[in-house]
């Protein structure tokens, strides 16, 4: 598993020589940081699924700074948020709404999500934003609430499926020094 993951998340010298993030290599080079078993994997899967729901262009913002927190693996975390974009984005919202508003109450109307027009991504991003703003409470507590079913399902998720893997690894190599091979 680990063989798997290691190939295809960037080495830790990508921010050793990066001119923006090399003021911050003492902190993001940490060896936990960088590490990949099965706990860091997991936290990290969960710390991204989390971070992924906040807003805008901080979700890997706020990966970093919990994956330094918590210590668990930095790019892991970081490429599980992208789970969120322009199309997925908005049905994870009003799920959020929607559990939000199972906890607040039915006080807050719900209000359509801006179309796409003509006016370019930046003014439909901006009423994005807008409608988000005025969603409210319900939107915030949902938000929370989504992002921590996400990532403790995550969590026991990804420490399953390595749990599995590596139950599997074990009869196969146990198969292969048995002397009765099939």
């Amino acid at each position: 598993m680990r063989k798997f993951l290691k190939h295809r998340l960037p080495h830790p010298d990508s921010v050793r020589h990066n001119r923006w993030l090399r003021p911050l290599s003492g902190t993001l080079l940490h060896p936990r940081l960088w590490h990949l078993n099965r706990h860091s994997a997991a936290g990290a899967v969960a710390v991204g699924l989390f971070c992924g729901l906040i807003p805008g262009p901080f979700q890997m913002l706020g990966a970093a700074l919990c994956c330094v927190v918590f210590r668990v693996n930095l790019p892991l975390a970081l490429v599980t948020t992208l789970y969120t974009n322009p199309f997925t984005i908005v049905p994870l919202y009003l799920v959020a709404f929607t559990i939000g508003t199972w906890f607040i109450g039915d006080g807050h109307p719900f209000t359509p999500p801006p179309q796409w027009h003509d006016g370019g991504f930046g003014t439909w991003v901006q009423a994005l934003i807008e409608w988000m703003i005025g969603l409210g409470a319900p939107l915030v507590l949902g938000l929370v609430l989504l992002g921590l079913s996400l990532a403790a399902l995550g969590y026991v998720a990804v420490r399953g499926w390595w749990r599995w893997h590596l139950v599997r690894a074990w009869h196969r190599r146990k198969r292969g020094r048995s002397p009765h091979r099939r």
